[in-house]
């Protein structure tokens, strides 16, 4: 079932808009007036944004918000990144991704961009009950570029991660140059292993100029043991680490998919698996300042995040043909220990 939202069923007062086994989809608009749709099912919920960047604001498995801690509550609509950054996950790009440039905007135009179709699968498949947000998100600039930006966020009846597929369709018949990264914001579990497949590629040493000498010194210093040797922030919250006000690392995943969790032994993972040959690169990024603190501990893309220049002179850049159509899909959220181990295991870890 196929249920089309319009901006008229979501109010200050909640309402169930549909009801499958043991899932619910309850609509309701925040008070900043962003429309969202809480999605339950047996173990937890997610809170998505259907006509705001269709991102997911919040994650809630094992009675807890998974998402990062920033000062923004609330989503809030037709400002910029920043003053909305308070979610989940955003889908980033496609001019481009990364800080702002003269080319494109903070991650470029689609993370909160207002979608003019969005709706509400209810069905069954062969995994069991689920429902999804999707919808199309349009946009045209006569002469440069003509695409399509096609999101789904799924969650199952059982499950406590999010399937998302992600569809780009170039609707010129001239080639399109695109960029793209899923911005997945876990918050931090001290005393949690980060686990994956990866190598550290390259540790980006930004330092703001406002710092310091003794916080140049505390960031710069811990950079660089971070640089010689990646477990010294394989354990969330060891001593010694500084991620104020943040670190970006680029991960290189081994394999057709790269699996990344935050683990908690006894307890479960935060967990990430990507489709690391569309997904190239991922960047690691983590902040903990006494008013944000956030792992974003896989944060897959199609380059760096460095702006559109960096990616363009490094060969980073991807090309979609004429009509053509790029898909992939990416994991998110929680699984539990018995999961975990076996990521554990599978990885060699």
């Amino acid at each position: 079932m196929k249920i089309n939202l319009r901006k008229e069923m979501f109010t200050e007062k909640e309402f169930v808009l549909a009801e499958s086994g043991a899932m619910r989809a309850t609509a309701f608009r925040y008070s900043t007036g962003v429309e969202a749709l809480k999605i339950e099912n047996k173990k937890g919920y997610i809170i998505v944004l259907p006509f705001q960047g269709q991102g997911v604001w919040d994650i809630c498995f094992g009675g807890r918000s998974l998402k990062m801690k920033t000062t923004v509550k609330e989503p809030v609509a037709n400002v910029s990144y920043l003053e909305t950054y308070g979610g989940f996950l955003y889908h980033c790009g496609v001019g481009n991704i990364g800080a702002p440039d003269a080319s494109h905007p903070h991650h470029g135009e689609i993370p909160n961009k207002a979608y003019g179709e969005a709706h509400l699968m209810v069905d069954t498949d062969e995994k069991g009950t689920f429902m999804a947000l999707g919808g199309a998100l349009d946009l045209d600039i006569a002469f440069v570029r003509k695409y399509q930006f096609r999101p789904e966020c799924r969650l199952y009846e059982d499950a406590s991660v999010l399937n998302v597929h992600v569809e780009l369709e170039n609707k010129r018949a001239d080639a399109m140059e695109y960029a793209y990264l899923c911005h997945i914001n876990f918050i931090p579990m001290d005393g949690a292993k980060i686990i994956d497949n990866a190598t550290m590629k390259t540790v980006h040493k930004a330092i703001p100029d406002s710092f310091t000498d003794a916080q140049k010194a505390d960031l710069g210093g811990y950079m660089d043991r971070l640089e010689a040797d990646r477990s010294v922030g394989d354990t969330v919250g060891a001593p010694g680490q500084f991620y104020k006000p943040e670190i970006c690392c680029t991960m290189i995943y081994d394999g057709a998919r790269g699996k990344t969790m935050q683990y908690v032994e006894g307890e479960g993972a935060c967990f990430v698996d990507h489709d690391a040959e569309a997904l190239p690169y991922t960047i690691r990024w983590i902040s903990r300042t006494e008013t944000e603190d956030s792992m974003g501990m896989a944060l897959p893309a199609t380059c760096e995040h460095l702006g559109y220049d960096y990616a363009k002179a490094n060969g980073q850049m991807k090309s979609l043909g004429g009509f053509e159509t790029l898909k992939f899909d990416i994991v998110a959220g929680w699984i539990d220990d018995a999961e975990a181990k076996k990521v554990k295991e599978e990885l060699g870890k």
